[in-house]
């Protein structure tokens, strides 16, 4: 499956992000987008955000 555009993203929403030390292994960290840090509209790796703990990854997913 595919990571969401980021056209489907916005600040507020619930998701699964993967952060970069836990590429490897896909561990998924759950949490609320602060920002948006990809400025393209799409990304193969996913896009970058930022979660309201701090934490930044690559949305894997989104919460629904």
């Amino acid at each position: 499956m595919a990571p969401p555009k980021c056209a489907e993203l916005q600040p507020g929403i619930r998701v699964r992000i993967v952060e970069k030390q836990n590429q490897p292994t896909g561990q998924l960290t759950e949490g609320v987008v602060m920002r948006i840090l990809t400025s393209s509209p799409v990304h193969p790796h996913g896009i970058k955000v930022m979660l309201a703990d701090g934490k930044v990854g690559r949305v894997q997913e989104i919460v629904r």
